[in-house]
């Protein structure tokens, strides 16, 4: 991933925006943390701290930065919507 940033993917199984970019990401050998926030609740109170609301898709990207500590570097709430700029982010080979 570029600069070697982590995704991390919060949704919900009943979310077909949700389904589309898993599959996207999967078919593309993207490496991303799925966080099912219907199977573990307590990622509501993450998801509405990081985007404000509780809507997914909700991508996040992280850096590293020094001594290991992570920075979120920017978040987008759904697929479609922002598809060109999180392939940009996860792909940029392909921009």
């Amino acid at each position: 991933m570029k600069d070697r940033l982590e995704l991390e993917l919060y949704t919900r199984p009943t979310c077909s925006d949700c389904q589309d970019a898993k599959r996207y990401l999967s078919a593309n050998n993207i490496t991303y943390v799925n966080k099912d926030v219907e199977d573990d609740l307590s990622l509501e109170k993450d998801l509405k701290q990081i985007s404000g609301n509780r809507i997914v898709p909700m991508f996040a990207f992280y850096k590293k930065g020094l001594f290991g500590k992570r920075k979120l570097i920017e978040h987008f709430i759904g697929f479609e919507r922002n598809r060109d700029e999180i392939i940009r982010l996860v792909n940029p080979k392909e921009s």
